[in-house]
């Protein structure tokens, strides 16, 4: 992905690293349309931001998807960047009687299910790019998992291993797939972390991420030096101690 001069569609960009990049990308010359199941933030980032856009999406709906990526093609023509950053983290207990499927579920429908279904959708429309990028917001607990957040990780996990099979799949195609993987990062994503001293703080976390955009357009990951501790822990040998540590 050329860093300039696109037309980006993030999911989750009302807040967090999605409303944080998307301000990044549009300071870099980019048209940025921010989507969520928010109005009322979505309208404040844009107007927080002149010239961006918005649009209501509840990524959890897979009818709307539908909808929303006939009408999001037929606004924006030039559409060649969709950035699936949407995602929710719930803690769980697995031993709890009863145990609450509705938040394995949800975590599932929004961080896995969402990102497929969204960029099913769109796929026929970025083949017709001349260049185009399909980035998808994986985590560190890809590769080692937070365990009170079993069901966050696994999806996590997921979406690691079918960004490389897309990305398989699209080769011999315009379209690039670019996995972003942050560690834990200073947001309101889950209850603490941003006044968690051990999260990375939000600027630094997206002026690396952008550097490594520049340095490396065409991914195939994008991890931050932060993360690899994590995205390495199992290649170096050093799974179980990362493990322990991760889940002290």
């Amino acid at each position: 992905m050329n860093i300039s001069g696109n037309t980006i569609l993030i999911t989750g960009g009302a807040s967090g690293i999605g409303r944080a990049l998307a301000v990044a990308l549009q300071a870099e010359g980019n048209e940025v349309i921010v989507t969520g199941r928010r109005e009322a933030a979505l309208k404040e980032t844009a107007a927080d931001n002149p010239g961006m856009h918005y649009a209501v999406l509840d990524v959890a709906d897979p009818q709307a998807i539908t909808k929303f990526a006939a009408q999001v093609t037929g606004d924006y023509p030039a559409l060649n960047v969709v950035i699936n950053n949407a995602g929710i983290m719930v803690a769980e207990d697995l031993l709890a009687e009863p145990f609450d499927l509705g938040v394995v579920e949800a975590t599932i429908t929004t961080n896995l299910l969402g990102p497929i279904r969204l960029t099913a959708a769109l796929l026929p429309h970025l083949r017709q790019q001349p260049s185009a990028t399909v980035m998808t917001v994986s985590s560190g607990l890809a590769f080692v998992p937070l365990a009170a957040t079993p069901t966050y990780s696994a999806t996590k996990a997921a979406i690691h291993s079918w960004s490389q099979s897309l990305r398989h799949q699209l080769r011999d195609t315009s379209i690039d797939v670019i996995e972003i993987s942050p560690p834990g990062v200073a947001t309101d994503l889950m209850p603490g972390h941003a006044e968690n001293p051990q999260s990375m703080p939000l600027d630094a976390y997206i002026a690396e991420t952008v550097a490594l955009l520049k340095a490396h357009p065409t991914g195939p990951e994008n991890g931050v030096e932060r993360v690899q501790f994590l995205r390495t822990a199992e290649a170096s040998g050093n799974y179980d101690r990362v493990f322990a540590a991760v889940n002290g």
